[in-house]
Formats: structure tokens, sequence, C-alpha cells
């Protein structure tokens, strides 16, 4: 059985304040016209959720879960490399890591989301929360500049990444058809 308490509180500070300098400076559209969110909210919501699901969650590796969850933008979005997070952290965050970051070289939408489940699907369980949890904090507000089309294009994938990854854990599954359910609510009529 793995440990959900397998994790040091130390460890997360120091993790934490690594993605705070990588993704320093950096910012999403929030909510509101014009609004720029700094980009360490996103890597604390995404951490939130995972914490929350190691308390629902018996067999968990939860120093996986949390590790790749701070991490989880560091090679897509940042200088920060695979060889980097495997020196500091392990092959097995590292991998996750990876998993997590989209390809590059695939330039179909469709099909670089399908690489990259795929890819998530070969990993432990932990990095499916990760990625569930991702998802789930990008549902709770679109950014103000999205149209319909969009939103309903983020709910679609959301519908997919659900399918494909519910078996990985069963609260963050619930909370992920939750969120995409009531994302409904930003879809303006037309």
């Amino acid at each position: 059985m793995k440990n959900k308490h397998n994790w040091s509180i130390d460890e997360l500070q120091q993790t934490w304040e690594l993605a705070s300098r990588l993704h320093d400076g950096q910012k999403y559209g929030g909510p509101n016209q014009g609004e720029q969110v700094e980009y360490i909210n996103h890597i604390g919501s995404v951490v939130f959720e995972v914490l929350k699901a190691i308390d629902h969650t018996d067999d968990m590796n939860a120093g996986l879960a949390i590790k790749c969850a701070v991490l989880h933008d560091t090679i897509e979005d940042t200088s920060f490399s695979y060889d980097q997070v495997t020196e500091l952290f392990g092959k097995e965050v590292a991998d996750g890591v990876l998993a997590l970051s989209k390809n590059d070289i695939i330039e179909d939408k469709s099909e670089k989301m399908l690489d990259s489940l795929n890819r998530i699907k070969q990993q432990p369980i932990e990095v499916w929360a990760v990625k569930m949890a991702d998802r789930i904090s990008n549902l709770y507000q679109p950014p103000f500049y999205w149209n319909n089309a969009k939103k309903i294009a983020y709910m679609q994938e959301a519908r997919l990444l659900l399918d494909t990854l519910k078996d990985g854990n069963a609260y963050l599954a619930g909370r992920l058809a939750e969120k995409i359910k009531a994302y409904e609510r930003f879809l303006e009529e037309e």
C-alpha cells in the first residue's frame, strides 16, 4: 500500500519556491476584462485539488502527486528541463512532469491532447490525478477573451480527459464531472 502521508512540508516549501521562481512574471487572463493573474495561482489551485484528493484517497503516493502538481508546467512553460527535474526530484517525478507536458512537435491540437493522455496513462495514477486536478482548476472560470466556441471545445476536451483518466482517482473524477457541468454557466446565449 502506498503511504499517503509520505510527503514533507519542507520539500513542498522548497519545490514551491522553485516553481515560483521558474514561473515568475508569467500571467494568464482572468475572468474580468483586461485582468491578468499571476501564474503561480494556477499552480496553487492544482496543488490544492491534489491535497484534497489525498484526503479522499487511501492508496496514493502523496509525495509523487504533490511534487508533480507543483512542477506540472515547468518543462512545458519554463526553461527547466527534464534532466534538471530528474537531478533534483528523481526519475519518477521527472517522468510524471514530462508526461504532463504537451509535445509541441505535434501541431494538431486534438492529436496533441491524445498524445498527452496516452503518455499520462503510462504513468502512475498520481500523475493521472494531477492532470484531472489541472483541468478542474482550469474550469473555475474561463479567461475574459474566450468566446463560446472556445469554451465548448474546452468542455469537450475536458470530457475526453475525464473519460480517459477517471479510473485514476474517483474523488477527482467526481470533481471534474461537477466542474464540467458547472462550466455551462459561462456559455453565452446566442
